[in-house]
């Protein structure tokens, strides 16, 4: 990948580094300077435009002529084969309503407020069982394999009904391990791969759930969805492994480079210490300052849209880029400060729209218990190699660092 400029034919290439990892790339805001949609060259060849500023990203996200279905012709893929998978597997984040809206409600019945409360204890569970193993194990670790990964998919897993001691926890996290899901480290083959393997555990997951019915998210899709014939065998695994996958992939990721800022800045660590009830707060600001999920949201106008000075034709694929919105100046004064008591204008970071993130309340919980229960059980929590030292996924679904090595 390389950062955004011009090429011979006045194009900027797409997608960009970011120059700190703790903020959004310096081209973005070059990109502001220059209008409100600029057009790039994607890895693929195609060419797109993208969105940088914080109103004009939440006006394309809540546009009805903008659309989110990964089979439109020039849909703006950012690898090869990426949109043939999609067109093939049909992920309700790739679909428009009334699919979308189908979908979304299945979900959103299960995630919301309350019902991601009721899993708090059993969130808490898994961070303190992972913080007792890392002090057994005694430094250094790995914060993002042997804690953020950890956490995140045994959360996910625990969301469907799989605890860690169940075989089919393995066989889950194994699957999550076989294949690229997206990205620009992904391939068509290795994306297929990777969901043909999550599908085949989950298909033999729903029949062996089938003949044991929970209170779990799966067992009551069984119940609500599969059984009354509302949502087909194929559908229910497709929206299954999506959730898993979103939810695995971007929470890993938050949680690690959430902890490596804090280290970063280890006047904050102390604050929270201190003031754990401004826990909640900090996931906010990280949430929005670190924007993992950048260029998720891949859209389509289907008419054509006026952004700004620029009218961008119908038919022309649209990267809303969230980061860019969450550190609009003009929106959020000194975008790359962590300020804890930030008020006023909520980010984007779980996009916007009808395509908002729908497990954004677990998630929201999920950050605040790993983060806070981290800060709190090994207070001398500190780096164990120097930042420069630290490589970056800058191509995968999410952003984050490979390795985070912590020391105590």
């Amino acid at each position: 990948m390389t950062d955004i400029r011009p090429t011979s034919d006045a194009l900027h290439t797409f997608p960009a580094i970011r120059d700190c990892p703790f903020s959004a790339p310096q081209a973005y805001a070059d990109l502001r300077r220059e209008g409100a949609a600029s057009r790039v060259r994607l890895p693929t060849g195609r060419q797109a435009w993208v969105i940088t500023g914080y109103h004009d990203v939440r006006a394309i996200l809540a546009d009805r002529r903008v659309s989110a279905d990964v089979r439109n012709p020039n849909y703006p893929a950012l690898v090869d084969g990426e949109q043939e998978v999609g067109a093939r597997t049909r992920p309700f984040i790739r679909m428009d309503p009334p699919e979308h809206t189908r979908f979304r409600r299945m979900l959103l019945a299960e995630m919301t407020v309350r019902k991601a409360r009721r899993m708090r204890r059993s969130i808490q569970r898994i961070v303190d069982e992972r913080i007792d193993e890392l002090l057994a194990a005694g430094p250094p670790i790995d914060l993002v394999t042997h804690y953020a990964h950890t956490v995140s998919t045994t959360v996910m897993c625990e969301l469907i009904g799989v605890r860690r001691a169940d075989p089919w926890f393995r066989r889950i996290t194994g699957a999550l391990g076989s294949g690229v899901f997206g990205g620009g480290a992904s391939t068509a083959q290795g994306a297929s791969d990777g969901i043909a393997a999550l599908s085949d555990v989950l298909d033999g997951l729903i029949t062996d759930r089938e003949q044991d019915l929970g209170e779990d998210l799966l067992s009551t899709l069984i119940k609500e969805q599969l059984h009354p014939g509302l949502a087909s065998r194929a559908e229910l695994i497709t929206t299954v492994a999506i959730l898993v996958v979103a939810g695995w992939e971007t929470t890993t990721n938050q949680i690690a480079l959430s902890v490596l800022a804090l280290l970063n800045q280890p006047e904050l660590i102390t604050e929270l210490q201190q003031n754990p009830s401004r826990v909640p707060d900090a996931v906010e600001e990280l949430l929005r300052v670190l924007s993992v999920g950048d260029s998720i949201a891949l859209r389509i106008a289907t008419e054509d849209l006026q952004v700004g000075d620029q009218v961008i034709p119908a038919g022309d694929g649209i990267i809303p880029l969230l980061a860019a919105a969450d550190h609009d100046p003009a929106v959020f004064p000194d975008p790359e400060r962590i300020d804890l008591d930030r008020r006023g204008r909520q980010h984007v970071a779980f996009s916007f729209g009808i395509h908002q993130c729908v497990g954004q309340n677990i998630a929201r919980l999920e950050l605040a218990i790993a983060i806070g229960t981290l800060l709190d059980r090994i207070p001398t929590l500190r780096a164990a190699v120097p930042l420069h030292s630290v490589r970056f996924r800058n191509d995968g679904i999410a952003f984050g660092p490979e390795r985070v090595l912590v020391t105590w």
